[in-house]
């Protein structure tokens, strides 16, 4: 089967998927199963709206979805940036020295089970500030699978290749450099990926407490009752997310050295 007949083929699948749950969504909210439910048509209307206008302003508390997506985009580049910062050379030396991972790892077994809104109250107690305290809940959160990640990718280096760098003379920092980490771009994209993910969740959630963004979005539209325009914001955030999703397998591709 060719290419364009598998990608046809997989777009005919998911539209009639797609199709089928809008129905079942608009009959169960036509029947009335569950009072004041807002249907599929209900639903794009709205979102018909929103994006047809994203970027109004009319205050804090009323900023079009547009404004409200991008406060949320800055906050987890920012944070994710940060942790990358940190997560890629943490995860190389440790994976590279049995003295940093005994180190390190009692931190990162603490640490990594902790839920992402545990940070929140914290990160308020400790900035005032609520713009600080997203990035930082976001930092802390997504700094783990590319940490892990990098770290496992280092130790699955071949040991005869590390053996050969070192009879030709290369010194730590150019076997790190020039063996090691193009040997694990394939790990720390893949922790990467899994960061931006759960960046990208815990977001969301944080903001329901932190004033803007699409997280207090929901929450507001919430406390006006108003159910559509979250099912509006979950489509938004789901979309943002596949995109988000969609530029880490590229670049995963990329550097597939198997491929």
């Amino acid at each position: 089967m060719s290419t364009k007949s598998t990608i046809l083929r997989s777009l005919l699948i998911s539209g009639s998927s797609l199709l089928s749950f809008c129905v079942v969504w608009e009959i169960i909210a036509s029947a009335n199963l569950i009072p004041n439910f807002p249907g599929a048509l209900k639903t794009f209307q709205e979102l018909i709206w929103w994006i047809s206008d994203p970027f109004f302003d009319n205050g804090p508390n009323d900023l079009g979805i547009g404004f409200n997506l991008l406060i949320s985009l800055r906050r987890v580049l920012i944070g994710y940036t940060l942790a990358m910062v940190v997560a890629i050379p943490v995860g190389l030396f440790v994976g590279v020295s049995k003295t940093v991972k005994s180190s390190v790892d009692p931190y990162v077994q603490l640490l990594k089970p902790v839920s992402p809104l545990a940070w929140l109250p914290i990160g308020l107690f400790v900035f005032r500030n609520s713009e600080v305290t997203g990035i930082f809940v976001i930092f802390i959160t997504s700094i783990w699978p590319t940490l892990i990640n990098t770290a496992i990718g280092v130790q699955s280096v071949d040991s005869d290749v590390l053996k050969v760098a070192k009879s030709l003379g290369a010194s730590k920092t150019n076997t790190i450099t020039k063996v090691i980490l193009p040997a694990v771009m394939p790990n720390i994209l893949a922790g990467m990926r899994i960061s931006m993910g759960t960046a990208w969740l815990v977001i969301v959630a944080a903001e329901m407490l932190l004033g803007t963004g699409i997280g207090y979005f929901i929450w507001n539209e919430w406390n006006n009752l108003y159910v559509a325009n979250i099912f509006v914001a979950i489509i938004i955030i789901g979309i943002t997310g596949y995109v988000l999703d969609q530029i880490f397998e590229i670049l995963q591709l990329r550097f597939n050295y198997d491929s």
